[in-house]
């Protein structure tokens, strides 16, 4: 068996930044407001800020062309702005970048921010930007075995003196890294994604965390099977920080709340939002009041994650952000001390 050490970012709340269209918003001012949104999380009480790893706006979430920062280059623009709150990508792509050159970025951010990075890494899925930017999209078993072996030069390049890897697609020779990363264990990685045949498994044996999607049940089950790879490759599941990565529009009032939502999506109501487009707000949002969200972090605390990472439609307007953190703050806190007692 593989000997495993801990170093688990041990994340509770999460903000993660998706949205770079602000109304009235232009390249002058974007970071500023991007700026602004982090520093009100870390004064909110959330313990990391995250970011996409894209170069077009995602479908569901606006339209190609919307304005999309590259990942590395605004994190490490939050890092002298923030002070606390750790630092990733939710999630990386794989594909998008040469592994070698993904370690020394994301030691570059852990230097910059003092020890707050966290690297966030996926299979890559959104094939429109990789034959737009043309990167090879290769096919889905292609793209997960170029995450394995990423994961094992990274991870050496975190943590030894210099690196050499002879794989299948990628090939480094004495790569060194340095200046070191400031966190001695070495970077905390993050695998994002449900897989549960692939990507649990290279959690279990490679990843310090992993986040995934669904409800509750989907979520049991995905927690159920990453511990039965654990338990075949010799891995504490403790050691394992779980996090789910969903939406949340949070009021005073439940009808504030579905005015927030309402009002981003450009609409008098959600019922002006009709059919498939609805369902899968439905299905990815928590929208309501301290009673409402309270119930659903509960369900999914109890169904085995660690933590919770959320977006907000509106995080333009700080005011929402300071409520998401006075609402989550206390039930993520409660939920934590529930489990452990």
């Amino acid at each position: 068996m593989a000997e495993y050490t801990s170093n688990n970012p041990n994340i509770r709340m999460g903000l993660q930044i998706p949205l770079f269209t602000y109304p009235g918003g232009t390249s002058a001012t974007m970071f500023d407001t991007v700026a602004s949104i982090a520093q009100a999380g870390e004064k909110a009480g959330f313990d990391s800020v995250w970011v996409m790893d894209h170069f077009y706006q995602l479908p569901g979430l606006g339209q190609p062309q919307e304005p999309m920062f590259e990942t590395y280059t605004i994190l490490s623009a939050l890092a002298p702005v923030t002070s606390k709150v750790r630092l990733g990508a939710m999630v990386g792509g794989v594909t998008y970048r040469n592994p070698a050159f993904v370690a020394k970025s994301v030691t570059c951010l852990d230097v910059i921010s003092r020890g707050r990075a966290i690297w966030g890494i996926g299979a890559g899925w959104f094939e429109l930007e990789h034959n737009a930017y043309g990167y090879e999209f290769g096919t889905f078993s292609q793209r997960f075995e170029k995450l394995e072996e990423a994961l094992q030069i990274a991870k050496s390049m975190f943590v030894n003196d210099s690196t050499t890897f002879d794989g299948k697609w990628f090939k480094v020779t004495d790569a060194f890294n340095v200046p070191r990363p400031v966190q001695s264990e070495g970077i905390p990685v993050l695998i994002g994604g449900s897989g549960e045949k692939k990507t649990l498994r290279m959690v279990a044996q490679y990843g310090d965390a992993c986040n995934v999607f669904g409800n509750p049940t989907q979520v049991r089950h995905l927690m159920s099977v990453l511990d039965e790879h654990c338990e075949r490759l010799g891995r504490n599941p403790a050691d394992i920080c779980r996090t789910r990565l969903g939406t949340l529009v949070v009021g005073r009032t439940k009808e504030e709340a579905l005015m927030r939502i309402a009002k981003r999506y450009g609409v008098s109501s959600l019922d002006d939002l009709k059919g498939e487009r609805l369902e899968r707000m439905k299905a990815m949002m928590i929208i309501g009041d301290r009673d409402t969200v309270g119930e659903e972090v509960s369900n999914l605390m109890a169904a085995g994650l660690d933590g919770l990472i959320f977006n907000l439609p509106d995080a333009h307007d700080l005011e929402s952000v300071a409520l998401a953190g006075e609402i989550l703050s206390p039930l993520l806190t409660e939920q934590r001390e529930h489990r452990s007692g």
